[in-house]
């Protein structure tokens, strides 16, 4: 079987296009760096670039993203790709620093929290001034700024970043107060997401629904440009509160191909390269003049399947479509050049709220057991699902050999990709049966667990397939109110044993962040997040001629 299935992928691999082939179709932990030897840059265990000489000021940088971003304003951003660009033309009050271990401030100099949790205080940075934008001509930022962004994001967002504020209040000219629901032990990690950035209330009113377009905050770079499936172009803010960016320029170029990323880079159209898979992998590593920094990120990538309705609201479809794939065979297949490692729980192991005693309990591949789990539901004669995903390269290829498996076992699969804002769109909505992507956030158990399992996520993109469990609610509201990070650990695990007996999905892989980078590329940090940032305390990128 394991040929025939193999063959068939590779057959259906041929057809790129997937409407081609009958189907419609029309963001996403450290360790060591791989590199390839390069004259001028090197990597260094930390995912870093480097070299020799002071900093040059002025060039502009081109940076590759996988997907095309299509919503910038901070509320409503749904993926990794808008997120990028959010990030570099915004600040948030607080930063994780670049391996993740520990907060700094970032527009809040400093900040204190109440016995019970409650109460956040925040001294906000003195002199910061907004991007000139039509509505406001770089007046500075002020705490009724810093209160009005984040009542925003928890009264607005489209996937609940900050569901835990009750409200925020200027309580002096550079002083907020956060109240919350409850005591939160997420709700710091969560000020460091691009989608809590601090923005100014004349833009978003003036623009109205089309802020994201012409999205202005205070951070390195301002949005000069935007095209939707094509680049963002961002200039220097020369009055940058926390020091001159060196660059001169970012463009972010959408190229959904890893191949043709990593070709652009070989021939000097890109200066650094996210997201490569597949050979673009090994053509990095044999380019002497290229640099390829690869760390373990803190990512899952799985299938989910719809927990309220169609077929695989039975959980025997459920445990049937997971025994019909075998996901060590897909995961070596997917990443040839060791991009990745086989998962098996919607955690990464990098969380640490993981645990290894769990993944056990996730059925193995048995396709007689499916078939005959499908006939017990009533599908004994086939049925037919409906996957939906991003049309980057990697979710493409995973459809296809599920696809394949599931063929195996009597069920046909119709492939729809979009790019990522229709995608999101259909994910956020509950009417797919089923849908892939991948998942990256912080290691705090928190941006998985809840975003993905919890009722009160419904409607965003995490849980955009409904699954709903009493007691993991209640599990992972205890870890949210616990102080202590052991206490909060182990509600976790209880809350994932339990979400591992629901068979909500298909948690196939833990993919490696890899970039390429070109020679010219210098002080240039990877992180475990996938978050790129041109300019902070740890760095400041520069470029070379």
């Amino acid at each position: 079987m394991k040929k025939r299935i193999l063959a068939l992928a590779l057959v259906a691999s041929m057809c790129v296009s997937l409407a081609a082939c009958g189907n419609s179709g029309s963001k996403e932990t450290e360790g060591t760096a791989a590199n390839s030897s390069s004259a001028a840059a090197e990597t260094t265990a930390s995912g870093e670039t480097e070299a020799e000489g002071d900093p040059v000021k002025g060039g502009t940088l081109t940076i590759s993203l996988s997907a095309s971003p299509s919503k910038l304003d901070p509320i409503h951003y749904s993926g990794t790709y808008e997120s990028e660009i959010i990030k570099n033309v915004c600040d948030t009050l607080i930063e994780y620093n670049k391996d993740l271990s520990e907060y700094v401030p970032s527009l809040a100099t400093d900040w204190t929290v109440s016995d019970d949790g409650m109460t956040y205080v925040f001294n906000i940075r003195q002199g910061v001034k907004f991007q000139k934008g039509k509505y406001q001509d770089g007046r500075e930022m002020t705490a009724e700024d810093v209160a009005y962004s984040l009542n925003r994001s928890g009264e607005l967002s489209d996937s609940n970043r900050l569901s835990m504020l009750d409200k925020a209040e200027a309580t002096g000219d550079y002083e907020v107060t956060c109240t919350l629901k409850t005591a939160n032990s997420s709700f710091l990690t969560a000020l460091t997401d691009a989608g809590n950035a601090i923005v100014p209330k004349e833009e978003v009113e003036g623009w109205g629904d089309d802020f994201g377009s012409h999205l202005v905050g205070t951070g390195p770079f301002s949005l000069e440009s935007f095209q939707l499936d094509q680049q963002a172009v961002l200039k220097k803010n020369a009055d940058y509160w926390l020091a001159e960016p060196n660059l001169d320029e970012v463009i972010f170029k959408v190229i959904t191909d890893s191949t043709q990323a990593a070709n652009a880079l070989q021939t000097g159209e890109l200066d650094v390269a996210m997201d490569l898979k597949g050979e673009s992998v090994q053509k990095v590593k044999d380019n002497a003049d290229l640099t390829l920094l690869e760390t373990p990120g803190l990512h899952v990538a799985y299938i989910y399947f719809n927990m309220e309705q169609g077929p695989t609201a039975d959980i025997k479809v459920r445990k049937a479509l997971i025994e019909a794939v075998n996901v060590e065979e897909m995961v070596a297949s997917l990443y040839k050049y060791g991009e990745a490692q086989k998962a098996s729980l919607p955690l990464p192991p990098g969380s640490w709220g993981y645990d290894a005693s769990l993944e056990s309990k996730v059925p193995g591949y048995d396709p007689e057991d499916a078939k005959a789990l499908l006939a017990e539901a009533g599908y004994g004669d086939g049925l037919t699902l409906d996957l939906y995903i991003s049309d980057t390269e990697a979710r493409q290829n995973m459809a296809v050999l599920l696809q394949a498996y599931w063929a195996q076992v009597g069920v046909a699969l119709n492939i729809h990709a979009s790019e990522w804002g229709t995608f999101s769109e259909v994910a956020m909505s509950n009417n797919a049966d089923v849908y892939g992507m991948s998942w990256t956030w912080y290691p705090d158990p928190y941006f998985f667990l809840n975003k993905l399992f919890s009722t009160d996520e419904f409607g965003g993109i995490g849980n955009g397939q409904h699954y709903s469990n009493a007691q993991v609610d209640e599990l992972l509201q205890k870890a949210l109110e616990a102080t202590d990070q052991a206490d909060r650990a182990d509600y976790y695990k209880q809350a994932l044993a339990l979400i591992v007996d629901d068979l909500p999905g298909i948690f196939y892989s833990n993919e490696n962040v890899i970039y390429g980078v070109n020679g010219r590329v210098h002080d240039f940090i990877q992180r475990a997040d996938n978050t790129v940032k041109f300019v902070t305390t740890e760095n400041n990128v520069w470029v070379t001629d």
